[in-house]
């Protein structure tokens, strides 16, 4: 079904969620995960519960996140490959999945609703609309579920 899965993440909890079913999601089908950390040169959003002063700090966010990618991945024997880029994280994501013959890819959502969310925008949302690939949207709230 699928052999390459791409979880953006940021290490925030909507991602952790994502990472939890893309690698259920890799064991039941023998895939491999992309992990991709976009440091966004779009505006600046808050980034594992804080906003980074520097581009190094984003860029600390971001090992830390495909790190723990990998180590979760590794725990339930999920080969994985990852990368940090830089540029406009909805752009980003999509041209990586093409580049790359992604065949789905898992993305955490954060609930915004209503005027924030129409004001901040959605890297998710517009991934959805933009990417040619299926897109798993996943809520922090919704707990993975295995095989049966």
């Amino acid at each position: 079904m699928y052999k390459e899965i791409l979880v953006p993440t940021d290490g925030s909890g909507p991602a952790q969620a994502a990472i939890d079913h893309a690698v259920t999601l890799a064991g039941l089908c023998d895939a491999r995960i992309h992990g991709l950390f976009v440091t966004d040169s779009g505006t600046v959003e808050r980034v594992d519960g804080k906003y980074p002063q520097s581009a190094d700090d984003v860029e600390s966010v971001g090992v830390d996140a495909v790190e723990e990618l990998e180590a979760r991945a590794a725990a339930e024997g999920v080969e994985t490959v990852t990368r940090i880029t830089g540029g406009t994280a909805h752009e980003e994501i999509v041209g990586y999945a093409e580049e790359n013959n992604v065949d789905v890819i898992v993305m955490g959502t954060r609930g915004r609703q209503g005027v924030e969310r129409y004001l901040l925008g959605s890297v998710t949302e517009r991934v959805v609309r933009t990417a040619e690939q299926a897109v798993l949207t996943v809520d922090e709230a919704t707990p993975p579920h295995p095989a049966e």
